[in-house]
């Protein structure tokens, strides 16, 4: 907080969330996994601001369930005894930890610098969630853990103590784009106007803070835009992910168009390389299209205007691009390697019949040799 006649800002009541995002498999069969879970479970909905159409739901709907947590402490917070997790039918797991927010506003920017790539906490996620694929196993198809996590902190202030009439997000944005950052250091105004760049506001009470670290939310009943920006943290993991597969998989298309055919090949030489690109071809648009699918924003303005904000600092845009340009790369070098089979076999049925040819020239002049 910077020194001097600032106004003070103390919370009365909130919840801190620190989420983590994991990928576990090719796909989830949420039905199966939800008969395998004994603890408390239901399925995913997201509560409306406002009016909204009732088609804006998950489609399919997530499994949520709770359990229970243990005790550890973050900065001056404890954690709440309940973790909420949530399964999505693409293969992804989220994993988020309760603290209570209440006390002076410097207390954010210490647990925003508290939770930053906080390896106690991680470790535990980890641990809960090989528990978990341990449990649901049977249900994932191609079950594996990926390296990769995308972890985020919300800051959900419900009322607060404030005695100016200009709303704190307006006020405080030097302070606020330090908890956004997760930094201590002082930032340049350029720093500080790209932090609070995407802000967003329903009604005069409220306002959603969106950064690529943290989100500060003020207003009450905020749990909706708390799911649209826990869901874009998904998308932007599994977004990472396919275009680290999709890396994978032009490196081995190009090794393997690169390879030097043999002179006679055999027939079906080049159809496992084929059929594994094919492979990876279809994998990949699947759960593009399930990732990006998953949840339909067409029926609430406001809350589609939040995912475009959160999108926006996620650069989730550039990952689309990013895949769908390697896609139709893929299948270019698909194109060009069955193009290439076929000529390979045109070639070989072209010595088949010259051989035959010269056979029955062979066998047509030894007669008359025996003569």
């Amino acid at each position: 907080m910077a020194s001097g006649a600032q106004p003070i800002l103390t919370v009365t009541s909130g919840t801190g969330y620190a989420l983590f995002a994991y990928d576990i498999g090719l796909s989830v069969n949420i039905e199966e996994a939800e008969r395998r879970i004994t603890p408390a479970t239901a399925r995913g909905r997201i509560r409306h601001k406002a009016r909204a159409p009732q088609y804006f739901e998950y489609h399919p709907a997530p499994l949520r369930l709770t359990q229970e947590g243990g005790t550890l402490a973050i900065g001056s917070s404890r954690l709440s005894p309940l973790i909420e997790l949530m399964i999505y039918d693409f293969g992804a797991v989220t994993i988020t930890y309760r603290f209570a927010l209440d006390g002076p506003f410097e207390q954010l920017l210490e647990l925003s610098d508290a939770l930053y790539e906080n390896d106690p906490l991680l470790a535990e996620s980890r641990t809960r969630l090989e528990q978990l694929l341990q449990a649901i196993k049977p249900a994932v198809e191609r079950p594996l853990i990926a390296s990769e996590v995308e972890d985020y902190l919300i800051f959900s202030i419900e009322s607060y103590s404030w005695a100016q009439e200009v709303p704190p997000w307006v006020m405080l944005e030097e302070e606020l784009a330090h908890v956004l950052r997760g930094e201590r250091t002082l930032l340049s105004a350029q720093e500080t106007q790209d932090a609070m760049a995407c802000r967003i506001s329903f009604g005069q009470e409220d306002a959603a803070l969106i950064d690529w670290h943290a989100a500060v939310l003020f207003g009450k009943d905020m749990d909706d835009v708390r799911a649209v920006l826990e869901f874009a943290n998904v998308e932007l993991l599994e977004m990472r992910i396919l275009d680290d597969q999709l890396d994978q998989a032009l490196d081995q298309a190009y090794e393997t168009i690169s390879r030097k055919p043999p002179f006679l090949p055999f027939p079906g030489a080049s159809e496992k390389d084929m059929t594994h690109i094919a492979q990876l071809q279809v994998d990949s648009a699947l759960l593009f299209e399930r990732v990006t699918n998953t949840l339909k924003l067409f029926g609430d303005q406001y809350l589609a205007r939040v995912y475009r904000l959160a999108s926006q600092r996620f650069h989730l845009e550039e990952w689309d691009a990013s895949i769908l340009r390697k896609l139709e790369t893929l299948n270019s070098i698909y194109g060009k390697m069955s193009d290439r089979a076929a000529v390979r076999r045109m070639e070989l049925l072209e010595w088949i019949i010259i051989v035959l040819i010269a056979l029955s020239i062979v066998v047509s002049v030894l007669p008359m040799t025996g003569r």
